[in-house]
């Protein structure tokens, strides 16, 4: 086989020498022959660059090799044009001076030319600007990711190991932490057996998922629970003997920093909300409101000895809600009033929602001034806050949530398994999704999609809505566990919106990671909601 060196430069020296004034030289032939040797060598070539004479002797080079027998074939051709593609080094003073020629550009009368279109190009840009031809077109910045993702499977395994089950679930103020409650929320008399409140730092390395960063005994079941909106290491939590304690994380030794005791303003029934109130008068305090199934919606002021003493309170007594002509008349001195939620409106001081076991939704205020009758026991007198009831689900509510986008829209979730959308303006729903065939246990808005919300059911299924996609059905369902076991409570993350929990019979919390479906708003997301709050029902 022959390796011949230099060939590129022989090829250029023999296009050198096809343009030179100098007489064509042959080009020796090689080829290889059989044999255990080859031989390949060039002979001097003369060329002519210019006036200038250069003489070039290349000696040839010797390989060796040891081959079979090589069949070989000859072929020439004749080319009768050729081009020098070679790079000059040297450039002459013309085409340097054409160049330049090229380049020159006129710039007074580009900036003539700029300046008698600048009015018009700025009146289409304005144009442009208040175009909608592009409304609802959105431009995909980032990587899109289109899945939801279980990130963290929380849990404590000697609270599983007393059968305890997640009643609720928080995220403190700065989004990294989340708590949960554990107790009961089946039949049973758990007034006397123990539970507790776990948390972890979901940004702290080297996070054990079974291993709580803090565990507070409890002497009764904690059946709700709620991180403070701007103190981080505060929980309010709602017993089932009715009482309520609020404790700091940041104190390991003592964290029960308030507690309402068992006085004659304590709930009689077990608390199933808990809900943090801005103080007016002192902007460095804060109250607490608590509903429970007695019927009380109480406020509490903290007190320097430790004591949460009631601010004042309401009640939800059946012959005062008010009757409207378009519901279907019930016996109201006999329905249930126990209250098992509630929601504030963002819009409205002092409005909210709660939601009753005996199926209805009430719109109330804290304004309301008519006292609550007959007058229950206690320090301070209880007041009927009650102004509308809303068309009842089939059984018991135990959800309600205000929208954060909407002054008049809620939703509404219980034993029947639907979810009502309702508008405060009327007491029919603006529809009722029948989601499963057992019980809704909590639903919630999203904080920041107006048209998205969550829904946790009785056969272990974590349901997210996009209700720009559909009214009918889920967009996605999430299965919290194996087993089927219930899910209880569900609570967006405000700081790090892609973050969902989910707490559960079995007594795990689930952290799931929202797609980014479900957190970036579309242009026209407002508009469409506004649409649905604007439909009335026959």
């Amino acid at each position: 086989m022959l390796r011949c060196h230099r060939v590129r430069c022989s090829l250029r020296a023999l296009e050198l020498a096809a343009f030179s004034p100098s007489p064509v030289l042959p080009i020796p032939c090689f080829r290889a022959v059989p044999g255990s040797g080859i031989r390949a060598s060039l002979p001097p070539i003369r060329l002519w660059e210019g006036h200038k004479h250069i003489t070039d002797t290349w000696a040839g080079t010797e390989k060796t090799c040891q081959t079979g027998k090589i069949s070989t074939a000859e072929a020439a051709a004749q080319s009768h044009t050729a081009r020098d593609a070679a790079v000059q080094t040297e450039q002459s003073k013309d085409a340097v001076q054409d160049f330049q020629q090229e380049v020159q550009v006129d710039y007074i009368g580009l900036l003539s030319f700029l300046q008698r279109v600048e009015d018009a190009v700025i009146k289409e840009l304005n144009k442009n600007w208040k175009s909608h031809a592009f409304d609802g077109f959105e431009v995909n910045w980032t990587d899109q990711d289109e899945t939801v993702l279980c990130l963290h499977t929380l849990s404590y395994p000697e609270a599983q190991d007393q059968n305890l089950q997640v009643t609720g679930v928080s995220w403190n103020a700065t989004g990294s932490v989340i708590a949960c409650s554990y107790g009961r929320l089946d039949d049973g008399d758990w007034s006397t057996e123990k539970s507790c409140v776990c948390t972890w730092n979901l940004d702290r390395r080297g996070l054990n998922p079974q291993h709580p960063d803090l565990v507070v005994d409890v002497p009764s079941s904690v059946m709700c629970l709620a991180f403070h909106p701007s103190q981080p290491s505060l929980i309010a939590g709602g017993l089932f003997s009715g009482e309520l304690v609020v404790w700091d994380t940041s104190r390991t030794e003592d964290p029960v920093i308030w507690r309402t005791g068992m006085t004659d303003d304590t709930h009689t029934d077990p608390v199933y909300q808990v809900h943090w109130l801005p103080d007016t008068r002192h902007r460095n305090h804060a109250r607490l409101m608590s509903v429970g199934t007695d019927g009380k919606i109480l406020v509490w002021r903290e007190e320097r000895d430790g004591r949460l003493a009631l601010a004042e309170g309401f009640a939800i007594v059946a012959q005062q809600i008010p009757r409207s002509t378009r519901l279907k008349k019930v016996a109201w001195g006999q329905a249930a009033v126990g209250v098992t939620s509630l929601s504030f409106s963002p819009f409205h001081a002092g409005v909210f929602v709660v939601g009753v076991e005996g199926g209805y939704c009430l719109r109330c205020s804290t304004s309301a001034q008519g006292p609550a009758l007959p007058r229950p026991r206690g320090s301070v007198p209880l007041r009927a806050p009650a102004e509308l009831a809303f068309s009842p689900h089939a059984g018991p509510v135990y959800s309600v949530s205000c929208s954060p986008f909407h002054r008049n829209l809620f939703l509404s979730c219980g034993t029947d398994g639907q979810v009502h959308l309702h508008s405060m303006l009327q007491t029919q729903p603006l529809f009722a999704l029948q989601l499963s065939k057992k019980y809704l246990f909590c639903v919630c808005w999203s904080p920041v999609r107006p048209l998205v919300f969550a829904a946790a059911s009785g056969e272990g299924e974590v349901h997210l809505f996009d209700l720009g996609r559909s009214t009918q059905k889920p967009t996605v369902s999430l299965k919290q566990s194996v087993s089927d076991c219930p899910v209880y409570c569900l609570e967006f993350n405000t700081k790090h919106t892609r973050l969902l929990a989910a707490g559960d019979a079995a007594g795990t919390v689930k952290v799931w990671q929202l797609s980014s479906d479900f957190t970036e708003q579309g242009p026209r997301e407002m508009s469409h909601l506004e649409q649905l709050a604007n439909e009335i029902m026959d």
